[in-house]
Formats: C-alpha cells, sequence, structure tokens
C-alpha cells in the first residue's frame, strides 16, 4: 500500500512533469528559431555508397544471412539516443544502414524497421527513397550483392496483459510503388511521446548545444503536425499525409489485407521487461493470431534471448493493496526477498517489531518496482545500498543471454506450448519458424559479427554519474545483434522473401554457424526446417548438421577500403569488418527441444516443454557436426509435437557474455556481481565475457492422421 507520502510525490510529479515540458518546448522553439535549416534537420539525407561487392560464390542452394530489424534515426528512440549518449556517434540515417550492411557487416539481406509512430510523410518518402537506392547500388534486382526490403515497426504497448500487444516487424516484399501501403500504420494514434523522457529532455539541458535543441524541435514539432488519418475508412482510400493507426494485431492484419500485398509480420521483444508488463502473456493475442501473416517469431536480437519458458510468476497486488512476493527459485531470486534480506541486516535488532515493519516496508515497495511501476529503483529502498547488494535479484539466471526483467510467458517456448482456447484445440495456433535480428537503433544491421565496440555496436550506455540502479543493469544485457539465416535457391528478392514465408529459416546469436535440420521420410524424401507434416503413427527420424562460423581476422578485406574512405571506414565500421578467416569455430553439441501442446487450459506449460529432450555432443574437431535421432514415443502421442534444434559452438568472448558479471559457489549460485564500468569512466571495456554462441533451427510440426 502506498503511504501518504509517496502518494503527494506522485501527485507533485504528475503536476511538475507538464509544466517542465512546456518550459523546455518554448526553450527549444526559441532556440531552433535561430539555427539554420541545415542544423535543424533531423533528416540529414544522403545516397548509399555507389561500388559493389565481390560477386558471391556458393551453391546453387545458398544459406544466407540478414537483419530484419534495423532502426535509423529516423525512430524517435534511436534520434533521442543521439543526445543522450556523450560523445558517441550514433546520428545515423538510413543510407548509412545501407553501407554498414554491405560494407561493415556484410550481410545477404536487410530491413528497415523504423518506429511508425514517430515516422512523417516526409520521413517515408525518404526511407523508400533510401531503401530503393540501396537496392539500385547492390545490382538491381538478379543476383545483387544485398536485397533491401522496406518495413516498418508496429510498437503497442499496454499496462496490463489484456491491454498489451507487444512490438512487430512489418517486412514488406516489394518496392513498386502499387505494391506498398501509402504510409506505415503505428500502433497508436498520436505522436511518439513515451519514447521522450525527462531524462531524454535532462540530457539536452546538460549536454546539448544549441543546434541539438533545433533538431529536437524540429523533430519533434513535424511529428506533432500530422493529422490522424479518421477512422471507419480502408486503409488504402485514406489520405497520404495523414498518420494510421491499428490498436490490435487484427486490426493491422485487416489493413494489410486491404492493401492485397505481400508482407510478413514479425512480432519480437517477447520476454523483455523494459516493453512488456510483468504478468504479460501470448495465450491474450492466440485468437487474434493470423499465420497467413505471422509465419515467424524474432527469437533472439541485441536486446537478448526470449526463448525459453520459467515457471515463475512475477509480485502480484492482492485486492487490499498489499503485494505479494514469490519464493525464489533455483532460476531466479526476486528482489523484493532481496529487499527484506538487506534492510533486515541493518537492524540492531533482528527480532524486534520495528525491524520487522521495516522488512515488511521495503518488501512492499520493492515488489511494487518488480512489478513494473516505475516510481523508483531498488537501491532507493535501502539507504545506503549500492547496486552490487541487490546481486541477480529479478533477473532469470543460467539461461543463454537472457533479456532483462525476463517476462516467461512472453518466450517462445510458451508460444508453441499454447494450444487451446476455451479448452477446445486452436487449428491456427502458434507455429513460428525462429528467426534471429539486431534491433540496433545505430543503423548498423548485422553488428554480431564482432565483439568490438560496445557503445556502437549495442544499444548499451554507459553513464558517466551514478545513475538509476536498473539503468545501469539494463545496459548490462544489451549484446551485439542476431541473424536471420535463410535456405534460399537463389539470391533474389523473391527466393529470399518466398524461403522466410515458408519458414525455411533459422536464428542465431550473431555468428554464422550454419545449420540444417530435415525430417527424413520413408520415401527418401528431405522436409526441412519449418516443415509442417501430417504422418501415420511411427518412428519420425531427423537429421541434423551444423557446421561452426569462420573466426574473424583483423581489419577490413580490400574491397572495402577500395570502396570507402578511411574516415568512414573508422566512424561506420570502426575499423573493424566481417572479414572471415579460414578457420572455424567448433560446435560442441547439438540440443533437441520437444514441445507438445497443452491439453487444456489449466494444464500446466512446463509439462508440454522438454527442454533439452535430447543432447548429442560433438566430436572435437572443426569440420562440424552431423546427428540423425528417431522419436520412438511419437506413436503414443495423440496430439502435434513440435522439434527444433539448437546447434551450440565452443566458448568464446561476447560483449555482456555474464551480463553482471557474477562471482559464483561451487554449486553454480551467483554470490556477488560487479557491473561493468566502461568507456565514460575512463575504462575502455567492452564488457567481454565467455559465452556459448548458437543458432536455433526452426521447428518441424508433426501432427498424426486424424
Amino acid at each position: 500500500m502506498r503511504s501518504p507520502k509517496r502518494i503527494a510525490l506522485i501527485l507533485i510529479t504528475l503536476i511538475a512533469i507538464p509544466v517542465l515540458l512546456v518550459a523546455i518546448a518554448l526553450v527549444m522553439f526559441y532556440s531552433a528559431t535561430a539555427q539554420s535549416a541545415r542544423d535543424g534537420d533531423p533528416m540529414l539525407i544522403h545516397t548509399p555508397t555507389k561500388a559493389r561487392r565481390p560477386d558471391p560464390v556458393g551453391p546453387s542452394s545458398q544459406i544466407l544471412f540478414g537483419d530484419l530489424h534495423v532502426h535509423t534515426n529516423y525512430s524517435a528512440d534511436s534520434f533521442l539516443q543521439s543526445y543522450q549518449i556523450p560523445n558517441l556517434d550514433s546520428r545515423r540515417t538510413p543510407a548509412d544502414a545501407c553501407d554498414f550492411a554491405r560494407f561493415c557487416s556484410q550481410l545477404d539481406f536487410w530491413s528497415i524497421n523504423d518506429h511508425a509512430e514517430s515516422l512523417t510523410p516526409a520521413h517515408w518518402k525518404a526511407t523508400l527513397d533510401a531503401v530503393r537506392d540501396c537496392e539500385a547500388t547492390s545490382g538491381g534486382p538478379n543476383n545483387p550483392d544485398l536485397v533491401s526490403f522496406l518495413g516498418w515497426e508496429w510498437s503497442h504497448g499496454g499496462l496490463t496483459p489484456e491491454t498489451h500487444f507487444g512490438h512487430k516487424n512489418v517486412i514488406l516484399a516489394d518496392l513498386e510503388d502499387d505494391k506498398i501501403p501509402s504510409r506505415p500504420i503505428a500502433s497508436t494514434p498520436g505522436p511518439p511521446w513515451p519514447f521522450i523522457g525527462i531524462g531524454t529532455l535532462g540530457a539536452l539541458i546538460t549536454e546539448g548545444t544549441y543546434s541539438d535543441f533545433a533538431s529536437f524541435h524540429r523533430y519533434a514539432f513535424d511529428t506533432l503536425e500530422v493529422d490522424e488519418c479518421v477512422s471507419g475508412v480502408r486503409s488504402p482510400d485514406l489520405p497520404v499525409d495523414c498518420r494510421e493507426s491499428a490498436n490490435t494485431p487484427a486490426e493491422l492484419f485487416q489493413k494489410l489485407d486491404e492493401w492485397n500485398l505481400r508482407a510478413l509480420v514479425i512480432p519480437h521483444g517477447l520476454a523483455w521487461g523494459i516493453t512488456n508488463p510483468p504478468h504479460a502473456r501470448l495465450d491474450i493475442q492466440l485468437e487474434q493470431h493470423d499465420p497467413k501473416w505471422q509465419p515467424l517469431l524474432e527469437i533472439y536480437s541485441g536486446h537478448g534471448n526470449s526463448e525459453v519458458y520459467a515457471d515463475f510468476e512475477r509480485p502480484t497486488q492482492a485486492p487490499d493493496g498489499l503485494w505479494s512476493c514469490p519464493q525464489a527459485t533455483a532460476e531466479i531470486e526476486f528482489c523484493c526477498e532481496r529487499a527484506g534480506k538487506l534492510t533486515r541486516a541493518r537492524c540492531d535488532d533482528p527480532a524486534s517489531a520495528d525491524c520487522r515493519a521495516r522488512v515488511e516496508e521495503a518488501i512492499q515497495q520493492a515488489a511494487e518496482i518488480d512489478s513494473g511501476i516505475p516510481l523508483g529503483s531498488p537501491t532507493g529502498i535501502v539507504p545506503g545500498s549500492t547496486a552490487e547488494d541487490w546481486g541477480m535479484c529479478g533477473q532469470l539466471d543460467g539461461r543463454f543471454l537472457s533479456s532483462w526483467s525476463y517476462r516467461p510467458r512472453q518466450s517462445a517456448q510458451y508460444a508453441l506450448a499454447l494450444g487451446t482456447v476455451d479448452n477446445a484445440p486452436v487449428e491456427n495456433r502458434f507455429r513460428f519458424g525462429f528467426i534471429g535480428s539486431s534491433d540496433t537503433h545505430r543503423s548498423r544491421p548485422g553488428t554480431g559479427y564482432t565483439e568490438k565496440g560496445r557503445l556502437v555496436m549495442t544499444d548499451g550506455v554507459d553513464y558517466p554519474i551514478p545513475s538509476d540502479y536498473n539503468d545501469e543493469r539494463q545496459s548490462a544485457f544489451y549484446f551485439s545483434g542476431g541473424l536471420a539465416a535463410v535456405h534460399s535457391p537463389r539470391r533474389d528478392r523473391d527466393a529470399v522473401f518466398e524461403a522466410l514465408g515458408r519458414r525455411e529459416v533459422y536464428g542465431t546469436s550473431g555468428d554464422r554457424i550454419l545449420l540444417w535440420f530435415d525430417l527424413l521420410e520413408e520415401s527418401g524424401t528431405r522436409q526441412p526446417m519449418g516443415s509442417e507434416r501430417i504422418m501415420p503413427r511411427g518412428t519420425p527420424r531427423f537429421e541434423v548438421r551444423a557446421v561452426g562460423a569462420h573466426k574473424q581476422k583483423e581489419g577490413c578485406p580490400d574491397f572495402v577500403h577500395d570502396a570507402l574512405s578511411a574516415e568512414v571506414i573508422e566512424s561506420l565500421c570502426l575499423n573493424q569488418c566481417h572479414h572471415p578467416s579460414d578457420e572455424r569455430k567448433r560446435i560442441s553439441r547439438i540440443e533437441v527441444v520437444r514441445i507438445t501442446p497443452q491439453p487444456r487450459e489449466d494444464s500446466p506449460i512446463s509439462a508440454s516443454i522438454e527442454d533439452p529432450w535430447r543432447i548429442f555432443e560433438c566430436p572435437p574437431d572443426y569440420e562440424g557436426c552431423q546427428i540423425e535421432f528417431e522419436d520412438a514415443q511419437y506413436a503414443a502421442n495423440p496430439q502435434e509435437v513440435a522439434y527444433y534444434v539448437r546447434a551450440i559452438q565452443e566458448p568464446s568472448l561476447a560483449i555482456n557474455g555474464d551480463p553482471l558479471q557474477c562471482e559464483r559457489d561451487d554449486s553454480g549460485q551467483c554470490q556477488s556481481i560487479k557491473l561493468c564500468e566502461g568507456e565514460t569512466k575512463g575504462r575502455p571495456n567492452d564488457c567481454l565475457a565467455p559465452a556459448e554462441e548458437r543458432a536455433w533451427s526452426s521447428p518441424i510440426f508433426i501432427r498424426p492422421e486424424a
């Protein structure tokens, strides 16, 4: 229950924030009028480098790598980060993203996905022009060195599970005027004010220049000047220059249907604590799911891993206003429990009534914060405590690069395990294929090729002065980006898009691991990852082949130096490109996950997920790993079964590979942490630690004949 002091603080804050915003807006207005159009223009439009990469070589059936989640400074949060982060070269546009994808990371395909909520008509036209320019400089439609997709992000947020639909990237197959919508479709009406925080405005005051105020002013007011589209009108019949929104996934799919175009909608950010309410769960969206539009799911990005389901619940509030504090599990300790321990340790008499009251108050305050209500941080609850005192509380421990403040009922495994609504089977349940991508907000697609340059190759931030505990910990959970890999018969737009649509794809945590996962039918036919099969009761047999990624050489290949200036290579690529050597990393093991959808809504999700179901150790060589396995239990299972595999590489150093740098006891439990201190505190530090990079296949779905 909130104390009178906390209620008063909330009321004062609610009154003070609008006053502060108005005052700052006035300052920005008068500052902006003194600047030239060039100084105040956030769009800094230029064209990609007109040079071609060497023609790719390989077999007729290729594995192509790309990034389908890329933000530039046309996104409000990316634009504002360029002010929040001192001395960071992050003022980047779609043309920079094209150059980075072609020459720095050397991808085969990419898409631009700026937040629709902050895209004005001018931004959308500039985005389309830039993507077309990128396509043209890549060699045209036949065998281009880079396929460029147009798209945007639909960024929906709600405070409760019932009103929260999360974030989804829309990827358009084509670039012709008659095959794309007139405008991106946002999630809610109105400008993107949720992205514009007091911290950003404070950074403008303390760190910003005269020109910074001008750019921010123009960006904010250009966004405000866009009129909302009227409701009840077909999307193609709306004016070109209005802001269109869809409040639910079903409404978004309807609008895409009205345009009759080729597109994919890819959910992401599933288990992130920074964008999802604490009790968010994907079953809310099951009835709105449309497999035609949503065949894929982003399982990994630079914001972490959203794969696994862990059986725990965040604190909840009872009708009397009191908060529960769940018991710790082997995988998570809650901050409310840690708050009680720290408070009790500071009592002169731990057995006294006064100490018990103080402990209970700390538990209640920490439970409220851990439930996602942003009214402070744990360090403010226990006077004198430091970030290190709070350890790994609130974080999923012992899993590969998990997202910050994990939401387990938003995970990929939870999605695959769902199968009923009102205890009736759902035919169009979630049968997602898996991809990885970066979610870069630095205009740098495919950053996972290097583990250098933490503040540019990830969305992490170093704070020059002591800051909010949660801010510092969030920065420790930003990683180099993942990749989407497609099995494609050709290297062109249609082939890549069709492979994505049929789910013949997989995701990696950034390394270019080669992976094949096939169902071996008795006829001798191979059904690849992503397949959906009806088969007689028997014993399905599978084959997995995996080859580790190339180890990287220092610097950039000669063709990059021929195409880009030394200045651009330094500022954009950080003097490190994708530069593969002849030596590969070793695949250490293959893990198989088996998931059977829950038969009833009250069936425990954990009973449907077998992770890992099988583990196969790989030989200690660098030629790859090949295994076969069968499921002798399939014949006795009356339900559909989903199988997918993880190909796990030998450990290598990764940015924030151990996010909170745990000191562990003999049993592996985290006993203490050490936050990474980096560049802005005078310590050049990429926060490197060993991690097992990996690839996740898309599942193969098998169900018995009726």
